[in-house]
């Protein structure tokens, strides 16, 4: 509860309503009274907008407020997350389209005598494509259990 008595404490120092703070930060009249009632916290951004405008620091804005700082813990966390996803997505998409190179050019050897060769004597051609889709989807499923999607 201490961000939510030093929000309102900082406001009134400079004279400023809810609505000329909400202004000034481009957010929402509502959402400064949901901080002041501590009934919701901003986000990591903002925070750096109230620390400019208030002229005091992150940290004297969320010492004592433990709910805060966890906040921005998993806040930062759910940052990093979609990164890692769309790198690991990719690499899924990669191994399954070079699976189904692997399939469409065995098929049409097969069937229509296309006589392709794609590196046959490869370890990696053989294994690869397998073992890369197989590890990108292990490391999607970890990431989205480690910061709950």
């Amino acid at each position: 509860m201490y961000f939510a008595k030093r929000i309102k404490e900082e406001r009134l120092k400079l004279n400023l309503t809810q609505q000329q703070l909400a202004e000034k930060i481009h957010i929402s009249r509502q959402s400064i009274s949901k901080w002041e009632r501590g009934e919701s916290y901003p986000t990591i951004e903002t925070l750096i907008d109230l620390s400019d405008l208030f002229e005091v620091t992150i940290d004297e804005l969320l010492k004592g407020d433990h709910s805060l700082k966890n906040k921005i813990i998993e806040d930062g966390k759910q940052l990093a997350y979609p990164k890692w996803k769309a790198v690991f997505d990719a690499i899924f998409l990669i191994g399954a389209a070079m699976i189904i190179m692997k399939i469409g050019i065995a098929f049409g050897n097969r069937v229509f005598d296309w006589n392709i060769t794609y590196f046959k004597d490869s370890l990696f051609w053989a294994f690869g494509p397998f073992i890369i889709t197989i590890t990108a989807g292990i490391f999607t499923d970890t990431l989205g259990k480690k910061f709950k999607e």
